[in-house]
């Protein structure tokens, strides 16, 4: 039997990707298939570590663009080879809130790092483990800023962007899925959570009939 699916969220803060990715684990649970759910940057010890430090240590304000790139890969590449390509090997669906596509548009589009810079470190950090589908949560820069307000938590580093940066994080997300329209998949995040849902699901089950068939089993 083939094996089960790689898919990756991505989106701006605010676009309900991470909503997405919970809802998708919770049928996949619900169905008996075998799944994994982590995210980025975090998913190991060392990782949330990581996580930490770009978004909530009280140091990180100088944080220059090159060390944010390095420290997303270094967090990227522990990820996988501690948790993702061990799961994938065992046949369990990985499912991951962010993974290389967010680096590509955070740090190479808004801010304005090396592309082939990025793409070298990129492949560096994730080997062969690239998502068979990414579904990134498109919505304008204004709505995911008032979803962001809505949230009773405090804002970490990367949400305290000006307006300015996430429009230059959408416009990036767009420019990518025009670029590789066979693994990435545009979505309307301003839609109804369930109907997102919905278009989710008949997307992988639909281009991965091996996903279907082990959830009516």
């Amino acid at each position: 039997m083939p094996r089960l699916p790689f898919i990756t969220f991505e989106g701006s803060e605010g676009s309900g990707k991470s909503t997405q990715a919970d809802r998708l684990a919770a049928h996949l649970q619900k169905c008996n298939v075998p799944y994994l759910l982590t995210r980025e940057p975090g998913g190991t010890p060392i990782g949330e570590s990581i996580r930490d430090l770009l978004q909530f240590a009280p140091h990180n304000s100088g944080m220059t663009p090159e060390t944010e790139l390095l420290l997303f890969e270094a967090s990227r590449s522990q990820l996988v080879r501690e948790i993702i390509k061990p799961a994938l090997e065992r046949g369990i669906c990985v499912i991951a809130d962010r993974f290389f596509d967010s680096t590509t548009v955070y740090q190479g589009a808004a801010r304005k790092l090396d592309r082939q810079i990025i793409e070298r470190l990129n492949a560096f950090a994730v080997g062969v483990c690239i998502p068979d589908v990414t579904f990134v949560l498109d919505v304008d820069a204004a709505t995911a800023e008032s979803r962001m307000q809505l949230e009773p938590r405090k804002a970490d580093r990367m949400e305290q962007q000006p307006v300015e940066f996430y429009e230059r994080v959408r416009d990036g997300y767009r420019e990518l899925a025009a670029s590789e329209p066979k693994r990435i998949v545009m979505v309307h995040g301003s839609g109804g959570v369930d109907a997102i849902e919905k278009q989710i699901w008949e997307t992988l089950s639909s281009r991965f009939p091996v996903l279907a068939k082990v959830s009516n089993r």
